[in-house]
């Protein structure tokens, strides 16, 4: 009898490299209780964009610094993405991943009623990043970053989606939840430890 082939073995997945979070209304105290339990040194670079007013100054990003531990700023145009810093964007513009994995911004027009846009960003992160790009949606009142995280997950990306249940306004989880499927549908209150995984082990399905 001739030998046997062994079933060729599942590709093994790429390191997680960036994480991606998207929210608009609830989405301060969501961040908040997100990222507040990780801790210094934790490695992967985070990237949270909430629906701004245009023509008024964010202060999400003094709120959030005050109580983070990991550093949190807003990226500079060209800027190139480094590891374990919080980036938030800033109001009238959207701010997109390049493919040399640095910022840029751009004034067109409003995506899904907003500028920022979540899709914008999370699809510019999945081109960039491809399996190594981390998508997390958390509460909002419209159907932004749907189709974001349906292009992470398209290209091999880890989705990872509020369960309505329990987000403050359940819009925005349900839209993705009916666009892609997402791997992980949890509590808040899970996810910090999720991501502390996903930073450790890469994140297998």
């Amino acid at each position: 009898m001739g030998s046997r082939r062994a079933p060729p073995r599942p590709a093994a997945r790429p390191p997680v490299e960036l994480v991606v979070i998207g929210a608009s209304a609830g989405g301060v105290s969501a961040l908040l209780t997100l990222l507040s339990p990780l801790p210094a040194g934790f490695r992967l670079p985070i990237v949270a964009l909430l629906h701004l007013l245009p023509r008024r100054e964010s202060r999400l990003c003094s709120v959030l610094s005050h109580a983070l531990t990991l550093p949190v700023r807003e990226p500079v145009d060209k800027e190139a993405i480094q590891p374990g810093c919080v980036y938030v964007g800033s109001p009238d513009y959207h701010l997109l991943v390049e493919l040399d994995r640095s910022f840029s911004y751009s004034g067109e027009p409003p995506v899904s009623f907003a500028r920022p846009s979540i899709d914008v960003l999370m699809t510019s992160a999945a081109d960039a990043y491809g399996p190594a790009a981390v998508g997390v949606l958390l509460t909002g009142a419209n159907a932004d970053g749907a189709e974001g995280m349906a292009a992470i997950r398209a290209r091999g990306g880890i989705t990872l989606v509020q369960d309505p249940a329990d987000a403050e306004v359940p819009t925005m989880p349900e839209a993705a939840i009916a666009r892609c499927r997402p791997d992980h549908i949890l509590p808040l209150n899970d996810m910090p430890q999720m991501l502390l995984q996903l930073a450790r082990t890469g994140g297998a399905r």
